[in-house]
């Protein structure tokens, strides 16, 4: 089965910090399950992984995306109105984009190769491999 082309967008902001389609991801899951942990199990992502997404986007923005309520069995996250806001103008952007660049996409598609296989990374399979070096025995 040939997989179309697909246009990702990431912004990434003066100050350093960026927004990409999974930090929507993020933020929509966390909107959904009003936690992160809940968020974290939902989307497969370590729970890790998504605090410090939480962390990021917060100290990206000078308005927080997110709210956080700790607590064992009170706690929780939610989506501030600015977090909502972020979400629609970053779909618009998406969807903008995906408008602009059909044509140019389609164009590409046609010509990839289609056969063509993803090899592994690393400049170990890049290199060409050294013959093995003889080692003589001594004979005692």
């Amino acid at each position: 089965m040939k997989r179309e082309a697909q246009i990702a967008l990431t912004i990434t902001f003066g100050n350093g910090g960026s927004l990409a389609s999974e930090d929507l991801q993020l933020i929509e899951f966390i909107r959904k399950e009003r936690s992160i942990l809940g968020a974290a199990r939902a989307s497969g992502i370590s729970y890790r992984k998504c605090w410090l997404m939480v962390d990021a986007l917060n100290r990206t923005f000078e308005t927080p995306v997110f709210e956080t309520h700790p607590g064992r069995r009170g706690g929780g996250a939610e989506i501030t109105l600015f977090g909502e806001r972020l979400i629609a103008l970053y779909r618009s952007m998406e969807r903008r984009t995906r408008t602009a660049t059909a044509a140019a996409l389609g164009e590409l598609q046609k010509a990839t190769d289609p056969h063509y296989q993803k090899r592994a990374s690393g400049a170990a399979e890049a290199a060409p491999k050294a013959e093995p070096r003889r080692v003589r025995s001594r004979r005692s």
